[in-house]
């Protein structure tokens, strides 16, 4: 029988030491494909591929859209493209961002969920947020097997914990645990075929670079009053168990929490937009006082000092405003 010849790691803060210590304890003869996505910035590139050559015994490698994925290699997500396992190949997906990331580890499980469930092992590692938790939950019920840091052992709590409490994994391991587990059940025989959800295609189409469609969004989840903070188009809600995700058409994707903060994102711009044009207006205003003063019109002076003073009165809650945003949004990220 086959073996579970996929592995599918995917981390963010804090992973760079967790893959290179994973890299320096895998077997030279390890039997599956190593498949990595983390949160890369575009501003620079990336040595993460030498990082993890030089740490152990497998060669590691951005992938290459169309490649075939072989046994003992390690993939890496490159910056600005999902990581997409199809047919025995490994596609690079310019679809849109999700949980405001691309590469996002959400799409590299769902794929492997589609494409070779019961054949794959996904892991997730230290990391903020809670990307990765739907894309395991995808994986797990598709028939692969599901491993996450331990909380209390990750350099980054939240994203090991979200996966945790989302997903409920197999396994549950620290760091150090992780390289005698990865290699006891990439060395098991495949688990049985299991039927996958029916929206996994849609989803892993969209993070490709396919088109979205309003009438499949219908299928797969409800209208909710939410608005895209990406393109501010309609959002659909996904239950998936205890587990509540967002999506519009476009393809943008969010989880609950991330949604929560994209729109305070969005809510602290709006603000900073208001508080400009509002100082704009006190400027101007006197600026027009001066000049009717200057001209002698004293009734339009008094006109325009007034105004002034009211423009300064309405930035004045704006500033309020943010300073209360931001009081909250400190409470939610310590909390």
């Amino acid at each position: 029988m086959a073996n579970r010849d996929v592995l599918a790691i995917g981390t963010s803060a804090g992973g760079f030491d967790a893959l290179r210590f994973l890299a320096s304890e895998f077997s030279r003869d390890f039997p599956a494909s190593v498949l990595v996505t983390i949160h890369l910035s575009s501003q620079f590139r990336s040595a993460l591929d030498a990082i993890l050559t030089q740490a152990g015994p497998l060669p590691a490698s951005f992938a290459v859209d169309g490649e075939k994925f072989e046994r003992s290699h390690i993939y890496i997500a490159p910056a600005e493209r999902h990581l997409i396992v199809e047919n025995g190949q490994l596609r690079l997906g310019s679809g849109p961002r999700e949980n405001n990331a691309r590469p996002s580890l959400d799409p590299m499980f769902r794929s492997a969920a589609l494409c070779c469930g019961p054949r794959t092992v996904g892991a997730v590692l230290t990391g903020t947020l809670g990307d990765g938790a739907a894309g395991l939950q995808a994986l797990k019920q598709s028939g692969g097997i599901t491993v996450v840091q331990d909380p209390s052992d990750a350099a980054f709590a939240e994203m090991p914990t979200t996966a945790l409490l989302r997903s409920r994994p197999d396994h549950v391991v620290s760091l150090a645990g992780m390289p005698a587990l990865f290699d006891k059940l990439v060395r098991q025989p495949a688990g049985p075929a299991v039927p996958v959800a029916s929206n996994l295609q849609y989803e892993v189409n969209i993070a490709s670079g396919g088109r979205g469609s309003m009438r499949e969004m219908d299928q797969i989840g409800r209208r909710s009053v939410l608005a895209c903070p990406d393109c501010h188009g309609v959002m659909w809600e996904i239950d998936e168990g205890e587990l509540a995700r967002y999506r519009c058409h476009v393809g943008h994707a969010y989880s609950a929490e991330i949604m929560s903060l994209a729109l305070d994102e969005n809510l602290t711009r709006a603000f900073g937009t208001a508080l400009r044009a509002l100082d704009e207006r006190v400027a101007l205003a006197k600026k027009l006082e001066t000049q009717a003063t200057t001209s002698g019109r004293d009734g339009m002076a008094e006109s325009w000092a007034a105004k002034a003073r009211e423009f300064e009165a309405e930035a004045n809650v704006i500033r309020d405003s943010i300073r209360r945003t931001d009081e909250i949004a400190a409470r939610f990220t310590a909390a």
